[in-house]
């Protein structure tokens, strides 16, 4: 797999961004932060993956 140009804190600020956007699409959060909206929706889902209960940590986001 090839080096993200998005660091780990990005990608996790980003999706804690979208957690504290009330109404907010992926489509407009990632907009706003100029990044594709898939990859936002996969960063949020992995986010939500790590922290529940029991989740095994990820080698690469």
């Amino acid at each position: 797999m090839g080096t993200s140009k998005y660091s780990p804190d990005f990608r996790a600020d980003t999706a804690a961004l979208y957690h504290s956007s009330p109404g907010g699409t992926y489509a407009s959060v990632a907009k706003h932060l100029g990044v594709n909206h898939e990859t936002l929706r996969t960063w949020v889902r992995d986010v939500e993956q790590r922290a529940r209960p029991g989740a095994v940590e990820a080698t690469a986001i």
